[in-house]
């Protein structure tokens, strides 16, 4: 897989009790390595919104697509963050 973007995050503040963050990963068909950028970056989103003061709470995510013969399906991934009070 390889990152591709932060697909969206929801309006509002950092002060609110939750926020929700969308990111768009690819998974590609050949290549070597590619899942592993994936999840550090995940992983990189997780602790920047840990270092906020939120905690991961849910986490979901959807096929959303091929990029057709030979470049990969992309996944949406949909993260709601808790503030720790």
């Amino acid at each position: 897989m390889a990152w591709d973007d932060v697909a969206g995050k929801a309006e509002g503040n950092e002060n609110e009790k939750y926020i929700v963050i969308q990111v768009t990963l690819t998974e590609k068909f050949l290549g070597t390595g590619s899942g592993v950028a994936s999840l550090t970056n995940l992983q990189n989103e997780i602790n920047k919104q840990a270092a906020k003061g939120y905690r991961l709470h849910t986490i979901t995510t959807t096929s959303s697509g091929s990029k057709g013969f030979l470049g990969g399906d992309k996944i949406q991934a949909t993260m709601v963050f808790e503030r720790i009070d």
